[in-house]
């Protein structure tokens, strides 16, 4: 394997800038000796120092400093953390770079590969899941029984798992509107609070004034959902008392902002970064194996679906503190139900 300095082109020209820049300091120190031996030549050799300087500004601000900035934006972009930041740049180097850059903008179009992992997505529910209204006549069923027993309980319990079901499953895909996510959250609790009853409870606080507005605004299916489930098994399951949900939506003139926070057990400094890490890449493998789901991954795969679609701009910010409670906040530009998908 060739050495580093000499594998690569850009560390042939620094080599050899550096030489030269050397090379050239030499030479305008020996005809400084010789110009104060003779006393002659000394302006000659100060307009040289002086060149010397402007040039090495020039190579500074012209070669140096572009190349490192450009550098900058490739190892981001190699290690996931920029995507559009490769294409935004205004100096190359070089013709074919460019083009380069151009192709491959070309083939990371953001709506392919959202489409391709839309059908995985798709793939993966039909493989992994039986037929959805077999599951749903198969719930309704279930119900209808239990409330012929009088086990009312059970009954709303089944119409609950029966919603939530039907709601997760179809169109994953499609944007709905803020009432609707709401409304899983809720199918969604009611089937937690079987398990934990009373220790577990959740509230939404959110501009009542103009509630018909803010419920009528859009947002990817799917998106609150796990975020809660995380804080209930990653939080409030393993803390002992009562633990709450809280569910925050505000907004400004371009952006909604959700904030879901709990008071569980929280996370420790060092697992707060490794998730922030994680949360400032954008990386296409939102789509995780079942076994991952349950390690603080969901969150990541939301704002990864958010960034997809909408923008780096956009996506989640996690805060905690241990023992205290973790806060999620969710930005999502503000679309309106009447704007077309």
């Amino acid at each position: 394997m060739k050495n580093k300095s000499t594998r690569y082109l850009s560390y042939r020209i620094a080599w050899m800038s550096a030489i030269l820049f050397a090379l050239i300091l030499v030479l305008l120190i020996i005809l400084t000796v010789i110009a104060i031996q003779n006393q002659d030549y000394l302006v000659l050799v100060l307009g040289g120092y002086l060149s010397l300087i402007v040039a090495a500004q020039v190579f500074y601000k012209w070669i140096y400093r572009p190349y490192k900035g450009s550098a900058k934006v490739l190892r981001l972009f190699v290690t996931g953390y920029t995507i559009h930041g490769l294409f935004s740049q205004s100096i190359f180097f070089s013709p074919e770079i460019e083009e380069v850059t151009k192709k491959v903008q070309e083939i990371m179009n953001t709506d392919e590969l959202f489409n391709a992992t839309k059908k995985q997505a798709q793939y993966l529910a039909l493989q992994n899941q039986i037929n959805p209204h077999f599951l749903y006549n198969t719930l309704e069923g279930i119900r209808g029984e239990t409330l012929n027993a009088g086990l009312e309980n059970v009954a709303k319990m089944t119409e609950a798992l029966a919603t939530f079901f039907r709601y997760t499953i179809s169109n994953v895909e499609n944007l709905v509107t803020l009432e609707d996510e709401l409304t899983n959250v809720n199918n969604y609790y009611i089937i937690q609070r079987y398990r934990f009853g009373e220790r577990l409870n959740l509230s939404v606080e959110y501009d009542t004034e103009n509630e018909m507005e803010i419920m009528s605004y859009k947002l990817p299916k799917l998106t609150l959902q796990p975020v809660v489930e995380n804080s209930i098994y990653h939080g409030i399951e393993r803390k002992i008392g009562k633990g709450n949900v809280h569910i925050k939506i505000e907004t400004t003139a371009t952006r909604l902002i959700i904030t879901i926070s709990d008071n569980g057990i929280g996370m420790t400094e060092e697992r707060l970064r490794e998730i922030d890490e994680k949360l400032n890449r954008t990386t296409l493998e939102y789509i995780k194996p079942d076994s991952e789901a349950h390690s603080g991954i969901a969150a990541v795969n939301v704002n990864n679906r958010i960034k997809l679609l909408f923008g780096e701009e956009y996506g989640i910010c996690m805060y905690s503190t241990s023992n205290v409670g973790t806060d999620v906040e969710i930005t999502l530009p503000l679309i309106k139900k009447d704007i077309k998908e």
